[in-house]
């Protein structure tokens, strides 16, 4: 089963597909389906690094707020 994103993505290359085909063929995928596969999914890993990361400073903030200062109160 094909994803829609990347037939539709191919679709609409027209005059960039030759280039396209041939950086796939360079990099070592069979297809230029393959070649658009890998390059969504490294977009949503980088994506979702961001946001663990995100959420860790986020979380690393909250405790660093709750933390008082002195030793007094």
């Amino acid at each position: 089963m094909q994803n829609q994103e990347i037939v539709k993505i191919i679709e609409n290359l027209k005059g960039r597909r030759n280039y396209e085909e041939k950086k796939a063929s360079k990099l070592g995928f069979a297809s230029l389906y393959d070649y658009f596969e890998d390059k969504i999914s490294k977009k949503q890993k980088v994506l979702e690094d961001k946001q663990k990361e995100l959420e860790a400073t986020k979380t690393e903030v909250q405790t660093k707020a709750t933390k008082k200062s002195c030793g007094c109160c």
